[in-house]
């Protein structure tokens, strides 16, 4: 069978309800509308989503970000279950925000790999490609059995940091699992480093932590792929400000930002949190700023459509 080429299927752009807004920024950055689909609910919380137009030979892509509630990941399931049931082409699941990707290891007996299960039931449910921005883990996308996009968000934070001419800044990682990522961001920057050494009773619960590096008189600049509880981030801040820091900025790709978050950063030391839109921000925030990865994802969207390369999106 020949493969499918670029100009013999039309491409569809869908979304689930928990990425409309992102989604419409996405369409509008390549200049075409979404397409219409709609969903059924009944009484009792059952919901059927489905296509509202043709998508036969098409190639589907399904914008969903998969945060709290489940709900979220089963509509992304059952949208993909309909366009393969439609006779669509080809099915790209578009997840800029992966949830449950912190479950991507067994560490501690007798517990879920939640990553992997939501990985098979992507690909049960028909999947042929997925496009997804700064995994907790990037391990995760070998447990997908079909290409991954892992995109990052640095083409959108690094002009930014840039522009804002920090004379003295310094990078850091708020765990010792992210110093992977501040590593990255610290060299194309050339300033230096530091880590944030934390030890956690249980989940979202801090029980110590300790900065590894010289932060006196820096404007620091925390590098992190989410916050949630911003537990970490707010007790990291403050203690870099009693260790002398000038100022602590945060830069986080996915704003979970659940239970004490708000709270939290408002009494916080951090001058600025920078988010992208992968999730909506319940309420506006003073101190937090958002900036938007519609352009990255309409970008790469594109490209995959027309089978091209998407190593320049990378810095």
């Amino acid at each position: 069978m020949n493969p499918i080429l670029p100009n013999d299927s039309p491409i569809k752009i869908f979304t689930g309800s928990a990425s409309q807004e992102l989604a419409e920024k996405i369409a509008d950055s390549r200049g075409e509308g979404l397409g219409k689909c709609s969903v059924l609910r009944f009484s009792d919380g059952e919901f059927q989503p489905a296509y509202d137009e043709s998508v036969r030979g098409a190639t589907v892509f399904i914008i969903q970000s998969t945060f709290p509630p489940a709900e979220h990941l089963f509509e992304l399931l059952l949208m993909v279950d309909a366009a393969k049931r439609a006779s669509a082409g080809r099915v790209v699941a578009v997840i800029p925000y992966f949830g449950y990707a912190r479950q991507d290891r067994k560490d501690r007996p007798r517990c879920a790999l939640g990553a992997k299960l939501v990985a098979n039931l992507l690909c049960a449910a028909g999947i042929d490609r997925v496009i997804t921005m700064d995994l907790h883990a990037d391990p995760i996308q070998g447990f997908f059995d079909v290409p991954v996009d892992h995109l990052h968000a640095s083409p959108i934070f690094v002009p930014f940091l840039q522009k804002m001419k920090l004379q003295n800044m310094v990078i850091a990682a708020p765990d010792v699992g992210g110093t992977k990522r501040a590593g990255a961001y610290s060299r194309f920057l050339n300033v230096e480093m530091a880590i944030c050494y934390k030890l956690r009773k249980k989940a979202n619960e801090i029980s110590e932590m300790k900065v590894i590096g010289d932060v006196t008189g820096k404007d620091v600049v925390i590098v992190d792929d989410m916050v949630d509880t911003a537990g970490t981030v707010t007790k990291a801040a403050d203690l870099m400000i009693e260790m002398g820091a000038h100022s602590v900025r945060v830069v986080s790709t996915h704003p979970v930002l659940s239970g004490p978050a708000y709270d939290r950063i408002k009494k916080s030391s951090i001058t600025e949190m920078i988010v992208t839109d992968t999730i909506p921000l319940i309420v506006p925030h003073p101190k937090i700023r958002v900036l938007s990865v519609a352009d990255i994802f309409a970008d790469v969207i594109n490209k995959v459509y027309l089978h091209q390369s998407i190593s320049d999106t990378f810095i």
